[in-house]
């Protein structure tokens, strides 16, 4: 059943059903899949952080290193010095948890501060933002997190910090872009005629009514994009270093011993980091065609 309501002096339609009724089964197989995968994320996470997990990941064990999968207790094995693997993958995702989480944050909160003053304020603020953004944009992201590395030390919030940064154009464009589609219908005028206050338009009305969706399906793949950016400089040498477990540098020291035959210790965290990136990005690709009903259109 479909209804009608005026908004601000504009006809709007939307239906009573929920949204999951609405959507295609691939995309609520998309948006599943990835709320799995959020989950598992975050209940590992949780392990980790209170420290519920079958092995101590620093434990040295000489007598049974590179034990293979399901090895008495070591439902993974053990990697080249004997640590179990199942406890370090757990206790790896505390090297891009909280710190994509600030990549996240930062990107959000100031590309959506720089995107209503340029598409809401327009003029200066509209010309100023824009000179900034296509100013970070110039920049090449490798090259500055290479210079933080440089300036600093091998520090993964560091790194997450420039991630973050760089990932405030590219919201502040969506922002701007809806901000401006909104003020061709004319209801943006219309509350400002009928007096609603200016933070209720922008909070109310522009944010949490139209672009709620873009933030959300921004977050889900700046969560991706934060875990392929750790595990990546993990593995080069440049991310969290060891003893402290990452993915990425799991992947390194256990490929040294792939060609003997002994995969398990690259491939387990190798294959937690494709199915965890696929797991963020199948969820924001899902909810951005659930959310913005494109495979209805």
């Amino acid at each position: 059943m479909k209804s009608y309501t005026q908004i601000s002096g504009e006809i709007g339609e939307f239906s009573d059903l929920p949204f999951w009724k609405k959507a295609d089964r691939i995309d609520l197989a998309y948006v599943s899949y990835g709320l799995l995968v959020v989950t598992l994320v975050v209940l590992s996470y949780l392990l980790g952080a209170f420290n519920l997990l079958p092995f101590d990941p620093q434990d040295l064990d000489l007598e049974l290193m590179m034990a293979g999968p399901f090895t008495g207790k070591h439902l993974l094995g053990t990697d080249f010095m004997g640590r179990d693997m199942l406890s370090r993958l757990i206790v790896g995702i505390q090297a891009y948890f909280l710190p994509g989480l600030l990549a996240i944050f930062i990107a959000l909160l100031f590309g959506t501060i720089l995107g209503v003053l340029a598409g809401y304020r327009g003029g200066r603020f509209e010309t100023g933002i824009t000179y900034f953004t296509n100013l970070v944009d110039s920049f090449p992201r490798l090259v500055l997190i290479l210079l933080v590395i440089a300036a600093f030390k091998p520090d993964i919030w560091y790194i997450m910090l420039v991630v973050g940064i760089t990932n405030i154009p590219a919201v502040a464009s969506l922002v701007k872009g809806k901000i401006l589609f909104l003020k061709q219908k004319n209801f943006i005028e219309a509350d400002i005629a009928l007096g609603v206050p200016t933070r209720i338009i922008i909070l109310k009305h522009i944010l949490w009514h139209n672009c709620r969706s873009i933030l959300i399906i921004q977050a889900t793949l700046g969560m991706a994009e934060a875990i392929l950016m750790e595990t990546s400089l993990s593995y080069l040498g440049f991310g969290v270093q060891e003893p402290t477990p990452s993915w990425g540098n799991m992947v390194q020291a256990g490929s040294n011993y792939f060609m003997k035959g002994q995969f398990w210790p690259s491939t387990a965290p190798a294959l937690a980091i494709l199915f965890t990136i696929l797991g963020f990005h199948l969820l924001g690709d899902g909810l951005n065609n659930i959310l913005e009903g494109k495979r209805n259109k």
